[in-house]
């Protein structure tokens, strides 16, 4: 039976679209089914294949569907992972793990090299001083599946000549190791996150379909005295994760110079 799509307004791809996503979110599509053939969704559409294929990108971009090469079109699994970012110290200090430590880390790089600009910014350096720079990927551990490309920044004078310019896993949170090597204690952290289009490099290493947007946050942490420990930068799919932030409501403002634009 052909659906008739002359009712809605905007372009066809997006209404053919619109009626899949809510097969999806209904449950009528479930995270695993294979959508019908193109075939089959020609006939019951009763579009061209361009005007098809362009409803399909969308959802893909979405990411509420997945194609795998000789295999199909399939609706993937909609859980995303959770970041707490005010947990994840007091976690990390009781147990003594990494922060993310139900993923699995593999160190790329780890050595001298200049700070980029997004980062000096953060750092509170002029861009090209040389810092110690610990790159990572981290995978999951259940499908091997990339997650998380990032990397650390370490002003030279912490990290320089120590085992964190070498290419290996730390015993414990790479926030702890530069505590014991500083006798400082992070006090004070601030998160910037953007959504943009990946690069060409992160793309092709996080397999992202065309036009599927990553999150960005480059996380910055100091101690009690001012003195920028660390400054990180990760970035993951966007259909991935997910963002909880918690926290009590004061009755009179505790910054009220703070502006929030949105």
């Amino acid at each position: 039976m052909t659906f008739d799509l002359a009712a809605g307004r905007g372009p066809k791809y997006h209404r053919i679209a619109d009626t899949l996503r809510a097969e999806i979110q209904s449950g009528k599509l479930q995270p695993g089914d294979r959508l019908p053939a193109e075939t089959t969704l020609l006939e019951r559409f009763n579009v061209s294949l361009n005007t098809l294929r362009q409803a399909i990108g969308v959802l893909r971009a979405e990411g509420l569907i997945e194609s795998r090469h000789g295999v199909g079109t399939f609706v993937k699994d909609g859980r995303r992972r959770q970041r707490r970012s005010r947990n994840r110290y007091g976690r990390a200090r009781d147990d003594k793990q990494l922060l993310t430590s139900d993923l699995e880390h593999r160190i790329v790089f780890a050595g001298r090299e200049p700070v980029p600009p997004h980062i000096a910014e953060a750092m509170n350096v002029t861009p090209g001083t040389e810092v110690v720079v610990r790159r990572r990927h981290l995978y999951d551990r259940a499908d091997g599946r990339l997650e998380e490309v990032g990397a650390s920044y370490i002003p030279i004078e912490i990290g320089g000549g120590t085992y964190l310019e070498e290419p290996t896993v730390v015993p414990k949170a790479l926030f702890l190791c530069v505590e014991d090597l500083t006798g400082k204690q992070y006090a004070h952290a601030r998160d910037a996150w953007v959504s943009r289009l990946p690069t060409a490099n992160e793309s092709d290493l996080l397999n992202l379909a065309p036009g599927m947007p990553v999150l960005h946050v480059i996380h910055a942490a100091s101690s009690a005295d001012g003195d920028v420990l660390e400054v990180s930068e990760s970035v993951w799919p966007a259909d991935r994760v997910m963002l909880i932030d918690e926290y009590e409501i004061t009755a009179e403002a505790e910054q009220p110079n703070a502006q929030s634009e949105i």
